[in-house]
C-alpha cells in the first residue's frame, strides 16, 4: 500500500507497517478457479475465510478495484453491532415470529464470532466489549427510550440484552450534555475496522486465496466476472460490492450509495475523559432521528460520525464526495453540543465514504443455485458483524451446509431495485430532510414527528 491510502480515514492513517503490504497482484489474463467474489471488503474477505476453511481444496479467487479494505470496511465507525437495518415486526411477516428473534439471536452471536476468530488468530484489532449507550437528552426521547425497552421485552429479550438508564446511570457511563436517562445493550463491541480488514485479508491470502488488487470488475454474470485484465471463470459467482454495486453493469439500482461522514479528535487529556467517562470504550449516540455515532478509540480519541451528506445524482461515486465540509462542520458542533469538554480539542481526521442502501432497508444473502449467483450486502451501515454472517451463512449455501444459518429470514431475500432517477434522487434526499427536520421539530415542539414516523414504515420498519 503507497501513503496514497492513508488519508481514507483515521484508521487507515494509523495502520502499522506490516499491514500496509500488498495483499495481492492484479489480473493478468483471463483465469478459471471454483469461486469468483467481487469485492475484498468484509463481506468478500470472510466468505473467503470461512469457504478455505471449509474446503481447502476450493480454487477461490477476490478481484478488487482498488486494495484490500479500500471502502467502507477501512472507514466505518468501529462498532461491531447486532443491529440490523429491518425490524423484528418486518422479518416476522417474512417469516414467524420465532424466526425473527432466531435472527436477532444469531446477530448477537455473531460479535462474539468475530472476537473468537482474532483471539484464533492472534490479531490486534483494538477490542473492546464496552456495549452501546444510547442517550436520551429530551423527555421525547427518553419517552422513546422507555418504549425501545418496552418492545423489547414484548419480543423475550430480558435486562441482558437491553436495559433502560435512570439519569445517574447514564451519566456514569456517559457524560453527556442534558442527560434524563439512556438505552444500554452489551451486544457491541468498539474496534479499529481497518486492522480488522487488513489482518482478515493477510490470513485469506496465507490460506491459498488470491486476491487480484487492482482489478476493476467490469459485471458479473452466470459463470463469470468481467474486469478491465480479463474474465473470471467460475462456477460460483459472489457479489460483495456494497456501496460501490452501482460501478457493475447492469446493477445501478441494485443498492443507493449514501454517504456517511467521520471525524476524529486528537487525543484528549485524562481530565477530559473522567468528564465524558465511557471507560469501557462504550460505543455512544443518542435518541435523535438523523443518525450519529461515536467511540471511544484505543489511543484516547474520539471518533464520531453520522448521516447527512446528500445522495448524489444517478448514484455517483466520486473521491471527492468523501469529505465535505459542511457536513464535517455540523458534525463538530453536534459532538461539541453532547460533550462541551472537547471543544478545545483538534480535529486531526475528515473522512467519509459510501455505504449500501437497498430499496426496503433489508440486509439479505443468498444463492442462486439456478445462475451461480450469489451475495451478501444491503448493510445500511451495520455491516461489521453482519457481513461476518454473511460470509458464513455464503460458506454454508456453496458448499451445500444445511445449517441453522441457511434458513434465516434474510436469506434469499430480494428486495425491489430503486426507482430511476429522477424519482430516486428526490425520494432518498426527501428521507434525509425528512428525518433533520424531525429532529429540529420534535426539539421545539416535544412531539413525535409522525413525517418521520411514516418514512420509517415506507422503508420496512
Amino acid at each position: 500500500m503507497t501513503t496514497r491510502l492513508r488519508h481514507l480515514s483515521l484508521w487507515w492513517d494509523s495502520l502499522p507497517a506490516d499491514l500496509t503490504r500488498p495483499m495481492g497482484t492484479p489480473l493478468t489474463g483471463d483465469r478459471t478457479v471454483d469461486v469468483a467474489i467481487v469485492g475484498a471488503g468484509f463481506t468478500g474477505l470472510w466468505t473467503a475465510y470461512y469457504l478455505a476453511r471449509r474446503d481447502p481444496s476450493l480454487r477461490i479467487a477476490i478481484v478488487e478495484a482498488e486494495e484490500a479494505g479500500f471502502g467502507a470496511s477501512g472507514r466505518n465507525g468501529g462498532w461491531a453491532s447486532a443491529l440490523f437495518p429491518a425490524s423484528l415486526e418486518a422479518l416476522a411477516r417474512a417469516s414467524t415470529r420465532s424466526e425473527a428473534i432466531r435472527m436477532k439471536r444469531t446477530m448477537f452471536d455473531a460479535v462474539d464470532e468475530i472476537s473468537r476468530v482474532a483471539d484464533l488468530e492472534g490479531w490486534d484489532i483494538r477490542w473492546s466489549k464496552g456495549g452501546t449507550v444510547v442517550a436520551a437528552r429530551t423527555p421525547l426521547q427518553l419517552s422513546g427510550a422507555q418504549d425501545e425497552v418496552e418492545h423489547a421485552r414484548s419480543w423475550g429479550f430480558g435486562p441482558e440484552d437491553m436495559q433502560l438508564l435512570d439519569r445517574t446511570e447514564a451519566e456514569e457511563r456517559l457524560g453527556a450534555t442534558d442527560v434524563l436517562g439512556a438505552t444500554y445493550t452489551p451486544h457491541c463491541a468498539a474496534l479499529d475496522p481497518a486492522r480488522l480488514v487488513r489482518q482478515l485479508a493477510g490470513a485469506v491470502a496465507r490460506s491459498g486465496v488470491t486476491i487480484h488488487e487492482h482489478t476493476r470488475a467490469l459485471s458479473i454474470e452466470p459463470g463469470r466476472v468481467r474486469t478491465d485484465a480479463g474474465d473470471v471463470h467460475a462456477e460460483i459467482v459472489v457479489r460483495a460490492t456494497e456501496g460501490y454495486t452501482r460501478t457493475l453493469d447492469g446493477q445501478r439500482r441494485t443498492l443507493a450509495p449514501v454517504y456517511s461522514m467521520m471525524l476524529a479528535t486528537e487525543p484528549l487529556s485524562v481530565q477530559t475523559w473522567d468528564q465524558i467517562g465511557l471507560r469501557h470504550r462504550e460505543t455512544f449516540a443518542d435518541g435523535r432521528n438523523l443518525i450519529i455515532y461515536g467511540q471511544r478509540t484505543i489511543d484516547g480519541r474520539i471518533a464520531f460520525g453520522g448521516r447527512g451528506a446528500p445522495y448524489h445524482w444517478g448514484s455517483r461515486i466520486t473521491p471527492e464526495q468523501d469529505r465535505n465540509a459542511g457536513v464535517h462542520s455540523a458534525l463538530w458542533e453536534v459532538l461539541v453540543d453532547l460533550l462541551p469538554a472537547i471543544s478545545g480539542a483538534a480535529v486531526t481526521h475528515t473522512w467519509g465514504g459510501p455505504l449500501g442502501v437497498p430499496r426496503d432497508w433489508w440486509a439479505s444473502c443468498g444463492l442462486d443455485r439456478s445462475t451461480g449467483l450469489a451475495w451478501s450486502g444491503g448493510y445500511v451501515g451495520d455491516g461489521v458483524t453482519t457481513s461476518n454472517l454473511g460470509g458464513r451463512t455464503l460458506a454454508d449455501l456453496i458448499t451445500g451446509e444445511q445449517s441453522d444459518l441457511v434458513s434465516l429470514p434474510w436469506v434469499g431475500h430480494r428486495s425491489r431495485p430503486w426507482e430511476p432517477e429522477p424519482f430516486r434522487w428526490l425520494g432518498t434526499n426527501i428521507g434525509l430532510r425528512v428525518m433533520t427536520s424531525a429532529d429540529e421539530k420534535e426539539a421545539r415542539t416535544g412531539k413525535r414527528s409522525r413525517t418521520a414516523a411514516l418514512f420509517a414504515r415506507k422503508l420496512g420498519h
